[in-house]
C-alpha cells in the first residue's frame, strides 16, 4: 500500500464511480475509461490513487490490466464508521422521539 489516505482517495467522486463499476466485476482500465469522459491515461490515474489506498487491486492478464475491488481494505473502513452508523441512528431516533413528544404536545 503507498502513501495515499483512504479517504483522500474516496473524496473524488470519480473514483468513488470507479469502485461503484469496479463493485460488480473486475474490468481492465480500457472498459473502465469508455464509461467516463477523460483520457485513458486521467483514469488510470484515478486508479492508482485507489491501488495506492489500498481500495483495487490488480492482475495482469496478457497485456491488459484488470482491476478489481480490495473488499478487506473497504471492509476495514466499514468496521471503522460502524460506531458512528450507530451514534447517528441513535441521534436520528432521539429526533423522532422529539417530534412526536411536539406532535402530541400541538393536538
Amino acid at each position: 500500500m503507498g502513501d495515499t489516505d483512504v479517504f483522500t482517495a474516496l473524496a473524488n467522486p470519480t473514483r468513488r464511480a470507479l469502485l461503484d463499476l469496479l463493485r460488480d466485476r473486475a474490468q481492465p482500465v480500457n472498459e473502465l475509461a469508455d464509461r467516463f469522459a477523460m483520457t485513458r491515461p486521467s483514469v488510470s490515474e484515478h486508479l492508482k490513487v485507489l491501488r495506492d489506498a489500498g481500495l483495487v487491486t490488480t492482475e495482469q492478464l496478457g497485456r491488459q490490466r484488470i482491476y478489481h475491488v480490495a473488499p478487506q481494505r473497504l471492509r476495514e473502513i466499514a468496521d471503522w464508521l460502524h460506531p458512528y452508523e450507530r451514534f447517528w441512528r441513535g441521534r436520528l431516533t432521539d429526533l423522532r422521539h422529539h417530534l412526536d413528544a411536539q406532535e402530541d404536545i400541538e393536538q
